[in-house]
Parts: C-alpha cells; sequence; structure tokens
C-alpha cells in the first residue's frame, strides 16, 4: 500500500518533471527560430495568406522577433525557476492559443507545416497537434500548482536576469538575421551535395493514388472507384475523374531545384556539373534586393567574367521586372529563373551569394558579408578557408558562452530541485 507521503513525493517529482520537459520544449523551440528569423517570419507570411488576412505581412519579421523570444524566455523561466508564477501563465497562454489553431491546421491544412520547430524537426499538422496536446496535459498540471513555486531570487534580481536574457536573445537572433543562421538546418547547407539529394534510389517508394470516378443520374452525382463504377449502365452519365493522393512516396531532400533561361531551357545540370568555381546569386524577389548589394554583386560578376569564373544570377521575378531593375540600376547581371520558395530556402538573405563546384555548395555569403574581389585575387580556395575558419572561431565562442551558461544553470537547478523544490510542495 502505498503511504500518502510517497504519493505526495511522487506527485512533486512529476510535477519537477514536467517543469523541465516544457520548460526545455520551449527554449529548443524559440531557439531554432530565433537562430532562424527570416524563416519565421515567412512562416507567418503563410498564416496570413492562407487565413485571408495578408495585409499583416508587413509584421511578419517583427511578431516574429516577439513571439520567438517569448516563448524562449518563457522556457528559461519554467526551467531555471525565475518567477515561475508568471512562466506558468505565459506558457498557458502560449498554449491555449496555438493549440485550437494546430487543430484547425490539422483538420484544413491551409499551411503543410506549423513551423514549431523551425527547419530543424519537421512536423505533420496532427503530429504538432497531438504534440500540443501531449503539452497542454502538462501545462494544466503545473498551472495548477503555480503557487507552490517558490521564486529562485528576489523579484528585483530574477526580473532582472529574464530581461538580460530576453534582450541577449533578441540580439543574438538579430545577428542570425543580418548574417546568415549560425546553424543551418536546411538542405542547402555548406558542404551539400546538391545532385546526392536530387537523386532518387530506383526502388524508392512512389507516390499511391485513389482514382475517383464521378457519374451522373438525375441530377445526382455519385462518387465510385474503379471497381464498381458504372460502365455498362447507360443511365449514368460520367462527369469527372479525379485522383486522390492516398501514400505519399519517397521525396528526397532536394526535389524542386531547376534553372532556366528566360526562354525556357533548363540548365541545372549544366550548372550543376560545373568542374570549376561557380558563383551564384540568388535574389528571390529581385524588387525588395537590397540595391547596394546589387552592385558590389555587379562588379564581382564582372570581375568573374574577366577571369573565367562562372557567375550565375537566379531569382524568381518575372523577366520584364528584372529587364526593368536591370536598366534603373544599371546592372549587367544576366538572370536565370527559379522558383521562389526554393530561393528562399537556399539563402537567407536578398541578395545572397553562393559558391559551387560539381554542385557542392563550398560557402554561402549574406549580402551584409560578401567577399572583396582582392579575396578572389589571392585564391578562391582561401577565401574558402578563411571564411569557415571566421565562422567556426564565432559559432565555438557563442556555443561556449552557452555551454557555460547552461553548465552554470543547471548546477544552480539541480541544487534548487534537490534542496528548495521538491521540499517545498505539499
Amino acid at each position: 500500500m502505498i503511504h500518502t507521503s510517497q504519493f505526495k513525493f511522487s506527485l512533486k517529482l512529476v510535477i519537477v518533471f514536467f517543469r523541465i520537459v516544457i520548460g526545455a520544449v520551449f527554449i529548443f523551440s524559440g531557439f531554432v527560430k530565433g537562430i532562424d528569423l527570416q524563416g519565421s517570419a515567412i512562416k507567418f507570411d503563410d498564416y496570413f495568406v492562407a487565413f485571408g488576412i495578408d495585409f499583416l505581412i508587413p509584421v511578419s519579421l517583427p511578431l516574429a522577433i516577439f513571439l520567438v523570444s517569448t516563448e524562449f524566455i518563457i522556457g528559461i523561466s519554467l526551467l531555471f525557476g525565475y518567477r515561475t508564477y508568471w512562466g506558468t501563465w505565459g506558457v498557458l497562454i502560449f498554449m491555449s492559443a496555438f493549440t485550437p489553431l494546430t487543430l484547425i491546421l490539422a483538420l484544413f491544412n491551409p499551411v503543410s507545416d506549423c513551423g514549431c520547430f523551425g527547419d530543424a524537426i519537421v512536423l505533420t499538422n496532427w503530429q504538432t497537434f497531438w504534440k500540443n496536446v501531449v503539452l497542454m496535459i502538462m501545462v494544466l498540471v503545473i498551472f495548477y500548482n503555480r503557487k507552490k513555486f517558490k521564486p529562485a531570487y528576489p523579484a528585483i534580481t530574477d526580473w532582472s536576469i529574464l530581461v538580460i536574457i530576453f534582450v541577449l536573445f533578441i540580439g543574438f537572433s538579430l545577428y542570425n538575421y543580418r548574417h546568415l543562421p549560425m546553424i543551418d538546418f536546411r538542405p542547402y547547407n555548406t558542404g551539400t551535395n546538391i545532385p546526392e539529394k536530387m537523386y532518387i534510389p530506383e526502388d524508392a517508394p512512389v507516390d499511391e493514388y485513389e482514382t475517383i470516378l464521378i457519374y451522373e443520374k438525375d441530377g445526382i452525382k455519385k462518387e465510385f472507384d474503379l471497381e464498381n463504377y458504372p460502365w455498362q449502365d447507360s443511365t449514368w452519365s460520367f462527369v469527372e475523374q479525379k485522383s486522390i493522393l492516398i501514400k505519399e512516396g519517397y521525396k528526397p531532400p532536394i526535389h524542386d531545384f531547376s534553372i532556366f533561361t528566360p526562354d525556357g531551357n533548363d540548365i541545372t545540370d549544366i550548372v550543376l556539373s560545373e568542374k570549376s568555381y561557380s558563383f551564384i546569386l540568388v535574389s528571390a524577389d529581385l524588387a525588395k534586393a537590397d540595391k547596394g548589394a546589387l552592385q558590389k554583386l555587379d562588379t564581382l560578376s564582372l570581375y568573374c567574367n574577366q577571369t573565367g569564373i562562372k557567375f550565375y544570377s537566379l531569382s524568381s521575378s518575372i523577366y520584364s521586372e528584372i529587364e526593368q531593375i536591370k536598366t534603373s540600376q544599371q546592372l549587367s547581371l544576366d538572370f536565370y529563373i527559379t522558383d521562389e520558395t526554393t530561393l528562399k530556402t537556399i539563402i537567407r538573405s536578398n541578395p545572397g551569394l553562393l559558391l559551387l563546384k560539381e554542385g557542392i555548395i563550398l560557402a554561402k555569403w549574406h549580402y551584409n558579408d560578401l567577399p572583396e574581389i582582392e579575396d578572389l585575387r589571392k585564391s578562391v580556395l582561401s577565401m574558402v578557408i578563411t571564411k569557415a575558419r571566421k565562422k567556426h572561431e564565432r559559432t565555438s565562442a557563442i556555443i561556449s558562452f552557452l555551454v557555460l551558461f547552461l553548465g552554470v544553470s543547471m548546477f544552480e537547478v539541480t541544487r534548487k530541485f534537490i534542496f528548495t523544490h521538491i521540499s517545498q510542495l505539499p
């Protein structure tokens, strides 16, 4: 027979476990989306268009910054015990808003991926909804017990820590936005062999469809499958045929990369098979591209043409708009056409720059960090190595700081859980 004290102690552990899980999930979710603010803003654009409120698109980025940072700080509050009472209110409001939203997404599928974990973990809408249901149960438990959690430190200290972390996280997110995501979860990250990621194995499963035949009789339409349609009954009139996807086949990591000339010729294989270095300018929407960066890239393309380095410019803008922009900005760039979503996935910069060799992405640059021609004169390979070294140094410094912060924080959390939190819960 379980004693009352044992039951209470077990309940304390369950509540503490729920706090840790919710806090960790919110920190992870906020972190991976904060690394890629532009991706988060693009996802908000998708939501606004799907629900017919696309007039809100101009606020996508500010909204992404606010929600992602709020999500992260809620996780910090719950996991590390800073003003947990208010953290439980925050997580309840957050989950109360997004759980019904994910149910709508699951039922009607206006957006195929909710983006709750950015590109780090892609879930279907139904997976996202059931994930939220499980989390909501945990949230309700910790919210019910919110008054039993004692503050980690005095109010001024707790709030100061949360505000500092909030501001630092916004700065961290904006740094990634103004350069490139420090960790690239998308299929076009540096080192990617594009042709390999486009390859479909011969024995890969293919999409399976169900064919539905619609016939009409006496003004009433009825659906039939291929096994029972009234092909011998002349009283039925055929109306239409439709195919419904019942099982999705294998889809390679990169399945939508193609490059076309303005007159419709596909040059994808030519670009991906170049044995020499190739620079690829990427601009999903040329009208919104940074003008100063376009001028710099135009100069770079002229240098490349003089030295035998291939230079391709990709955009999804219509050809007449491209020509108008080239004329107004006096650009000599020759543009090719690629899908807008693909270009936004390739690089979070407008314009951005890639360096390819035989279809392998050797380097990527945000327009704030474009390479100098002087660097190219020395050696393309040397430039790539220098860029990789600098990125490694920046990433290592930030990761070291995060590891130190998390290590100290987890030590403090463990100490408080052992000596304070568990004993405080009745």
